[in-house]
């Protein structure tokens, strides 16, 4: 099995669609016993579930993630876990655990019309990470 996490500095990244990295954890037995980090060259929402899927992955942790990238997700046959905060590398080990922390609701949303991208209110832990 392969598992891919929205990677930045160690952290799960919170806005799907503009993923530069993922880190990919190939597990047997219920162990990692490979990690990798990989770029995305560029590749952003739509195309991101076709990368996956080239890469072999079989499941994703990630933040924030638009509607049509679930969509494409569910297409390419790729089960996600969105709404993950924190470390990478601790959201996989409790995937393995089965005490991965998600949130199935967290959507980031390009046609909402927020002043910015999230689906979400304001002051409220979310997809994306705003500047302030």
């Amino acid at each position: 099995m392969k598992l891919a996490v929205t990677y930045e500095n160690g952290e799960v990244f919170q806005h799907f669609g503009h993923t530069e990295q993922f880190k990919i954890y190939e597990i047997e037995d219920g162990k990692v016993v490979k990690e990798e980090v990989i770029g995305t060259n560029g590749q952003g929402h739509g195309s991101l579930g076709a990368f996956l899927q080239e890469q072999g992955v079989n499941t994703l942790i990630c933040g924030g993630i638009g509607m049509g990238a679930q969509n494409a997700l569910a297409s390419a046959g790729v089960e996600f876990y969105p709404g993950v905060q924190g470390s990478a590398d601790e959201a996989v080990q409790a995937y393995l655990k089965g005490e991965l922390v998600y949130n199935p609701d967290a959507h980031c949303d390009h046609h909402d019309h927020h002043e910015h991208e999230c689906n979400h209110t304001h002051g409220e832990e979310g997809c994306c990470k705003h500047e302030a």
